[in-house]
């Protein structure tokens, strides 16, 4: 990853230098996750005392910073768009803000929210002709190529990538080099109810379909449980080591996809180092913005598209809470939504909710599918939406079914200590 000196233009030696382009009321566009130029906001923080009214407007912070904890007030704030577990404390303590929206419609959000945007983001070194790599992401962030001031901090360790995160010298406000190691998150080990989940999903996904998943136990048990399909593509928001493992062992191709033919999409990448060494140069990897990735219609142009993602709860009507654990926010809407609508209107395609049916500190005292959603729950994806919900005790099929057929498959997959009492509270809301 050399040759960053060739390219001179608009270089800078400090990132101190980004200070001169924040102005009052600044709108500050950061990708998620290793997308974070770690030393531009070091920067940004170091000056935040002579800001006034300057936003951070970021999806999923991975790094703990002192302006998440309020110690600058207004002068430097940050707005979340999904929950971490470094914002999550904060978001409840009222340091920082949160604004729901889909991951789909994050550039146009961030249109509407920021008139003076910004963009701060960790790039790969420039290729010989002088393009820059956004290496790990995609996001929002690429949408504002060409559309926006940007100043990119480049890391050597940055993976250089394809698709349309791609920016070109000529294209950046600023530029400086850094070196620090990415964040790694490893794969989370399935017990035997992620195994069972994944063995029922797996089981009614055809050789050939075009699937989206998500990063945790159930997604990794299920990947695993797909060793032996065969022309499987990938089209989704996360690329983790579980889709990797899938690649190398030949079971995707992409040879049956309509859009990016061949080609793994993803609009962000998180794992270990070795998925993002994979990932560098990779000419058969590619990623888009999420307004492409993640737009429900370009989803449903794909056959047999199958979306899977978790919810943490869902009642007898099929709404899936998957943002808040009894009314307390946790995390955020991301793309549930957008890939359960696409694969909704896919030709044989297929959505998937999948939880363990109980949850609790180790003892399962707690059923997660639930007469009612608790007060302040809010609802992912609605109920006309859900297709198939999925726990370690089988599949309830919900689209299309009535609400008498939707309580009456919803019980069945609870866990067994608590159909009796769900059965009482179907019959109590009218349900059967």
């Amino acid at each position: 990853m050399n040759g960053t000196r060739r390219f001179a233009t608009r270089r800078v030696s400090s990132p101190d230098a980004v200070l001169q382009h924040i102005g009052p009321h600044q709108d500050l566009i950061v990708p998620l996750a290793n997308g974070e130029p770690v030393t531009l906001l070091d920067a940004v923080e170091a000056g935040a005392a002579g800001f006034e009214g300057v936003r951070v407007h970021q999806m999923h912070t991975l790094h703990d910073r002192p302006y998440l904890h309020g110690v600058f007030g207004d002068r430097l704030r940050h707005h979340a768009y999904f929950l971490s577990s470094v914002t999550r404390p904060r978001f409840h303590a009222g340091e920082i803000d949160l604004v729901p929206n889909n991951f789909s419609e994050m550039y146009a959000i961030l249109r509407m929210r920021a008139p003076r945007p910004l963009v701060l983001a960790a790039a790969s070194p420039p290729d010989r002709h002088g393009n820059f790599s956004l290496g790990t992401n995609a996001d929002y962030v690429a949408s504002f190529i060409g559309r926006a001031p940007i100043f990119l901090e480049v890391n050597e360790r940055m993976p250089r990538t394809f698709g349309r995160n791609q920016v070109h010298v000529s294209q950046v406000t600023g530029w400086l080099e850094a070196d620090y190691p990415l964040l790694e998150v490893a794969p989370v080990q399935p017990g035997p109810e992620d195994h069972a989940i994944a063995a029922l999903v797996a089981e009614r996904i055809p050789d050939g379909a075009t699937i989206q998943t998500g990063i945790g136990a159930i997604p990794n048990a299920i990947l695993s449980a797909l060793r032996h399909h065969r022309d499987l593509g990938i089209h989704t928001e996360l690329l983790s080591d579980g889709l990797l493992d899938l690649v190398e062992a030949g079971v995707v191709t992409g040879t049956r996809k309509i859009l990016n033919r061949t080609k793994v999409v993803g609009t962000f990448a998180l794992g270990t180092n070795r998925l993002y060494d994979y990932l560098h140069d990779n000419g058969g990897v590619e990623l888009w913005p999420v307004r492409y990735v993640n737009d429900p219609a370009r989803i449903a142009q794909e056959p047999n598209f199958c979306s899977i993602n978790a919810s943490l709860a869902v009642d007898l009507l099929g709404q899936c809470a998957s943002e808040t654990i009894q009314g307390r926010y946790y995390s955020g809407s991301g793309g549930q939504h957008d890939f359960a609508r696409g694969a909704m209107s896919s030709k044989g395609g297929q959505g998937f909710i999948v939880l363990r049916s109980t949850a609790g500190e180790g003892d399962g005292t707690v059923s997660r599918i639930v007469a009612q959603l608790a007060p302040g729950d809010v609802v992912t994806t609605p109920k006309n939406t859900v297709d198939k919900v999925v726990t370690e005790y089988g599949v309830a099929t919900l689209r299309g079914h009535s609400i008498r057929e939707r309580a009456t498959e919803l019980i069945a997959v609870a866990h067994p200590a608590f159909r009796d009492q769900l059965t009482a509270d179907a019959r109590r809301l009218g349900y059967v």
